[in-house]
């Protein structure tokens, strides 16, 4: 099979057919890993695989998966009929992610069905139940985002669950709840989307001209997700409107610069808060990082500028990161002389409640640090890792994973490698 079938293949089920290899549980499990087999590296053909599995064996107890698998090829081949087909399967069974709800509610909402708005609504007050409590959880999941970045990104989507909770509103006659959501949705996090709502809601009460600097918004903001075509026809938007109360496009260009300079500073000003909350929002190099302590201590990594840093990452659920511990305190043991040379702990756990129990239950008595985006920083793909910090804060050497027989010595020696430059 090929690693795209494969892939999918455990995407649709689990750990049933992915795990270590294994003897067939029975005639079924042999039929579906020889149809992923023949389906190669072709989406069409797995989709297909998976379909004829399902109408082989209708009763089968793989069907949640299954579909779960159907609709992510769907959403990857960007296949409208099988998204919703199979998305609506899997919200109607368990809470889905943000990812399938919003291609479902998308899809739902793109013509001006009641029936069909009746079917999103509840999907989208789903999507913003969910991504509410990503704002609510403490950190960001390690190694993928800062914490401003991951709260940025959390706060856009929940703009954009509100949003489309609006848009479902409205569809339902609802005009004036349906304007309120999408203030709602600005205000949580201003796009061009919730900007466009928002001037949408407007015309449909018939306030035009109430609508008209909202489209101006829309066209002017900062924001990723607009494209040239997007903001193309949010400024034929505006010319129109603009012209049908007004006669002309005279004092447009004002009211467009006007919308600028209040985007800007309304995005700015956002920005700047997020990032107070986060010290290494603008962090550049390594040393630009402050990491915190179990009972919120700071500790910023300036503070060891001329030192060889060692950097330990390590998680709770890691067994590896327990054997390795002893053979850490040997090294520390051998350096604990030698003032320029610092040794940090750092966990990535999701779950940071987890750290203390786990530290008072192993004995473990060193000082520890949570990465606080720092394991994206230096590329972290693989727990425990080891990274090397020389004098001038660079990484001078990496150890992933490591081997028992030779860590305390290999990790003694390249220590020393960068004491002697």
């Amino acid at each position: 099979m090929t690693l795209r079938a494969a892939t999918l293949c455990c995407l649709a089920l689990g750990s049933v057919l992915c795990a270590e290899p294994q003897t067939p549980s029975g005639a079924e499990d042999q039929a579906l890993n020889a149809a992923l087999a023949d389906a190669g590296a072709s989406p069409a053909d797995f989709t297909r695989a998976l379909e004829n599995h399902l109408a082989k064996y209708p009763q089968t107890q793989k069907r949640a998966e299954l579909e779960r698998a159907l609709v992510r090829s769907a959403i990857e081949a960007k296949d409208d009929r099988r998204i919703l087909l199979y998305g609506e399967r899997v919200l109607d069974r368990e809470a889905g992610d943000p990812q399938i709800l919003d291609k479902v509610i998308r899809l739902l909402l793109a013509g001006d069905s009641r029936e069909a708005a009746e079917r999103a609504l509840p999907y989208a007050r789903r999507y913003k139940d969910q991504l509410t409590g990503l704002q609510n959880s403490t950190a960001p999941p390690p190694g993928r985002l800062g914490k401003a970045q991951w709260r940025e990104e959390v706060d856009r989507g929940v703009a954009r669950a509100l949003v489309l909770q609006a848009r479902a509103t409205a569809s339902l006659g609802r005009m004036e709840d349906a304007l309120e959501l999408a203030r709602q949705a600005y205000a949580e996090f201003p796009t061009a989307e919730g900007a466009r709502e928002i001037a949408r809601c407007l015309n449909k009460l018939g306030r035009a001209e109430e609508a008209i600097p909202h489209m101006a918004d829309a066209f002017t903001i900062v924001d990723p997700r607009n494209n040239d075509s997007d903001r193309a026809r949010d400024r034929g938007r505006i010319g129109d409107a603009y012209r049908k109360i007004h006669g002309s496009e005279k004092g447009l260009g004002d009211l467009l610069l006007e919308s600028y300079d209040r985007t800007a500073s309304l995005v700015a000003t956002r920005r700047m808060q997020v990032q107070q909350n986060d010290p290494n929002a603008q962090a550049a190099t390594i040393l630009d990082y402050t990491l915190s302590a179990l009972h919120g201590e700071k500790l910023p990594l300036a503070n060891y500028k001329g030192k060889t840093v060692v950097l330990e990452f390590w998680a709770t659920w890691c067994g590896p990161c327990r054997a390795q511990h002893p053979l850490l305190e040997q090294v520390k043991q051998h350096f604990r002389s030698r003032a320029e040379v610092v040794f940090v702990s750092v966990n990535t756990d999701e779950e940071r409640e987890q750290v203390e129990p786990f530290l008072k239950e192993q004995g473990w008595t060193q000082s520890v640090y949570f990465e606080d985006g720092l394991a994206r920083m230096v590329r972290i793909t693989s727990i425990p890792t080891v990274i090397i910090l020389d004098r001038r804060g660079e990484v001078a050497s990496r150890m992933n994973g490591f081997s028992p027989e030779r860590f305390t010595a290999q990790l003694i020696e390249r220590i020393e490698g960068t004491l002697k430059n």
